[in-house]
């Protein structure tokens, strides 16, 4: 029987984990479990009675939403005045005048996008606009970047936050800390950071969510849901976790919670080799018989995370049978003829249209624009 996302956010609020590590395809539902999350923890109402007070905060979140604290002002009239505005908040205004975290934020966001794509704060650190430093070239100011670099900085904002955040909370005697805004926090939720970062920055931003998660002393737990296996992957080796969770929609609009445990979480680098090793033989137009038996073991592998008894359950529906006689003749042929022979043209068409299919139908679901 399927369960509510607020039931999953009841679970994930009563467990005593420090982390909770969660993979889910797009448009399955982590940003509305997100929020479900924060309205079991921190009603609405509760927040609005508190909001002038100092311990208003029990859950910190980045998602979809934390995006909307910051919108364009595109100057259409001059269409030269270009700005994002960051709308008023508690937590930029503590992060960038309180604890002066202005630098922090631009040598990140540089660090992941472009070391002369320059963000500049205004004083009252409610707008930022942005300029390409020319070098030898004259400086072009009020551009406005592009959704992912928009996405990155935002990010940014929210990391330095969460690092100080977790600094604050690691002394001990709440008299002792800088403030007080935070003594009530409880969680921080995160959800889907960054999906735009190539791989290496990627990998990278993991491993700085980790060695922060691994720096808090505090009662803190974190929830990070995400759709991307390497930056599951990362998180989990990282903080050498045992578990991870794997949300699914049921086709009743009920959902699926299910605990992953041992090598069917460490298996994403894996997954992400032999994708990889296909791509480039479809590329270069090399596909040789043995790509047929590395594209069966990535089924393989994609069906025991997902926890599918069979491999073949993952080809298409209309012609299952027919495509898993290809793969498991060409993968497992004795005859030495056959074992050297070129593929034909077919059977690389065919190595294609599987891998596009696993990609874009089971597991690595491409993100909606």
């Amino acid at each position: 029987m399927g369960k509510t996302l607020t039931e999953i956010a009841q679970e994930l609020k009563n467990s005593q984990k420090k982390v909770q590590l969660i993979y889910a395809f797009n448009g399955v539902g982590k940003t509305r479990l997100s929020r479900a999350f924060k309205e079991l923890v921190s009603p609405k109402h509760e927040e609005e009675e508190a909001q002038d007070g100092d311990t208003d905060v029990k859950v910190l979140y980045y998602n979809a939403f934390t995006e909307d604290l910051f919108y364009w002002d595109n100057d259409l009239k001059g269409d030269t005045d270009r700005k994002l505005v960051i709308y008023p908040n508690a937590f930029t205004d503590w992060v960038l005048q309180d604890e002066g975290q202005e630098s922090n934020i631009i040598t990140w966001f540089q660090h992941y996008t472009n070391d002369k794509l320059t963000p500049r704060f205004n004083e009252g650190y409610n707008e930022v606009s942005f300029s390409i430093e020319g070098g030898n070239e004259k400086r072009i100011d009020n551009i406005k970047i592009s959704r992912g670099e928009e996405s990155c900085f935002i990010w940014c904002v929210f990391y330095s936050l969460l690092k100080e955040v977790v600094e604050v909370l690691n002394v001990p005697e709440p008299e002792d800390r800088p403030t007080s805004k935070f003594d009530d926090l409880e969680y921080i939720f995160i959800d889907d950071p960054v999906s735009s970062l190539d791989e290496n920055h990627l990998i990278e931003l993991a491993v700085n969510i980790a060695e922060v998660i691994k720096s808090s002393n505090s009662d803190l737990k974190f929830i990070i849901t995400t759709h991307n296996p390497l930056f599951y992957n990362v998180i989990y080796n990282e903080l050498k976790a045992n578990a991870g969770y794997m949300l699914s929609k049921y086709e009743d609009g009920t959902f699926k919670f299910e605990e992953k445990r041992g090598d069917s979480n460490k298996s994403f680098s894996y997954h992400l080799f032999l994708k990889q090793t296909i791509e480039e033989a479809l590329d270069s137009g090399t596909v040789q018989k043995y790509h047929f038996t590395l594209l069966r073991n990535l089924y393989e592998k994609t069906a025991n995370f997902l926890g599918y008894p069979k491999w073949s359950d993952l080809l298409p529906d209309d012609r299952q049978i027919y495509y898993n006689r290809i793969i498991q003749f060409t993968s497992h042929s004795t005859l030495s003829n056959e074992a050297v022979a070129e593929p034909t043209e077919a059977e690389k068409e065919t190595v294609g249209f599987l891998l596009k299919h696993l990609i874009n139908n089971k597991y690595w679901k491409k993100e909606l624009q």
